[in-house]
Order: C-alpha cells, then structure tokens, then sequence
C-alpha cells in the first residue's frame, strides 16, 4: 500500500472527460470526498439542469460514517473496463484517474458495473483489513462515479444518485 499525509495529489487530472480537482492538502477523506469529488459534480449537475435538496445535511451525515483512514494511491477510475489481462495473462489496469483518496473508492467503483469476483474483495479483505460496515458505505463512494455519468451521460444517472441521498440524508 502506497500512503502519504494528505489526500489528493499534486497536479489535477480528468475522470472520463471530466476535470477532477486534486490539488489539496486536506488530512480527513470526508472532508477531500465532499470537496474535491461531490461538489464539483453536484455544481456541475446544477449547471446541467439537475437540482438536488438537502446536500448540507447529506455532506454532514457522510462525513460522520466515511472511516479516518490515511490517503491510499488509487487507481481512480477502477472498472472491469479498464482491467485487462495481456498475452501472458498478466494483469494489466489502463485509463487511471489516480490520487491519493480513500480506498473504499475503488471497491465502490469495482462494484458499480460489475466485473469483479467476489473472491477479489474477500482477498483484499485478508491482504489489507477494511474497516467494519465497508460494504455498507460503497454507496457512498459510487455517488461520485454516478454523478460523473449524469453529468457525461444524463438523466439515466439520475434516479441512482437520488436514491443514494435519499438512503444517507
């Protein structure tokens, strides 16, 4: 595992086509998530036309669940898409959005669309212990990627992201 002291990185980088803000020198993950992942995309979506209630409220409830782990390098963008095996059968990962985040974002995006066994999150479980209800908070998490495809994507997103701040608000 790859840490540092605080949650970002150095330069900005794009999810999809998407600019995702990096830049920070914040020390808590609820904190990072909920300024340089969720604003972002809910300003954005208001831009596009989509209205959402009640984010204060939201924010203040997901920043008292979102575990006070280190900053993590993760892949970022982590799909079935963008996990390859090559010729050798060697695992392969392209289209990184990496910084240092919280962890847990990447199983939620590993789980959003599929792709990935099971034994994959019990062997990360053993290797690297998550922290308790981990499973319960990937919603969490995916409310960024969900909020990415609305706003590259449309309404189809729509009833996802809702449903997600409907549960945490």
């Amino acid at each position: 595992m790859v840490t540092r002291h605080s949650f970002g990185l150095s330069d900005d980088n794009d999810m999809g086509s998407l600019p995702q803000y990096n830049t920070s020198n914040l020390k808590d993950a609820s904190e990072f998530y909920i300024e340089k992942r969720l604003k972002p995309q809910f300003q954005l979506a208001l831009e596009n036309g989509f209205e959402f209630r009640n984010l204060n409220l939201f924010y203040k409830h997901i920043s008292e669940i979102i575990p006070k782990e280190k900053p993590s390098l993760v892949h970022g963008d982590l799909w079935n898409g963008n996990y390859l095996v090559d010729e050798k059968g060697n695992p392969a990962l392209i289209d990184p959005a990496v910084c240092f985040a919280p962890r847990e974002m990447d199983l939620a995006m590993m789980q959003l669309f599929g792709g990935f066994s099971t034994e994959v999150f019990s062997t990360y479980n053993e290797v690297f212990p998550l922290t308790s209800q981990w499973q319960e908070r990937l919603p969490i998490w995916q409310l960024y990627y969900l909020l990415v495809h609305l706003n590259l994507f449309g309404k189809g997103y729509l009833a996802s992201v809702k449903n997600i701040l409907k549960k945490f608000t």
